[in-house]
């Protein structure tokens, strides 16, 4: 059974995509919101509120597409795995690292290494 904390992706992260969108939309988006609101009159709270909603909507959207395609572009997100043999290799350390039982020295069949049948 694969380890919940680990995941292996063909094609784009979402997860990657949703995270990086966010932290954009933040970086960007809210300065050029603020910006905006320079441009209108808002009196009330409500009326800044439905402001926010409107210009705040379409730039994540608009975010949230073009992340996603550069994702799917670049192949962003993909975990760092450089291929298969990397991915491999990963899943032979945790296998060796987790709770595994170790492997006995001693000859699984009935013979010795001499060649030696053991009653």
């Amino acid at each position: 059974m694969q380890p919940v904390e680990r995941a292996e992706y063909e094609g784009v992260d979402y997860a990657w995509v949703m995270q990086t969108t966010f932290v954009v939309t933040i970086l960007v988006g809210a300065p050029a919101a603020a910006l905006l609101s320079t441009l209108v009159t808002l009196e009330t709270w409500g009326a800044r509120a439905a402001f926010a909603v409107r210009i705040g909507a379409p730039i994540w959207f608009v975010t949230a597409v073009a992340v996603a395609l550069y994702a799917r572009r670049a192949e962003a997100g993909d975990g760092g795995s450089g291929g298969d043999a990397d991915a491999s290799a990963e899943r032979d350390a945790d296998a060796d690292a987790g709770g595994a039982e170790p492997e006995s020295t001693e000859p699984t069949d009935e013979q010795t290494d001499e060649g030696e049948k053991i009653d």
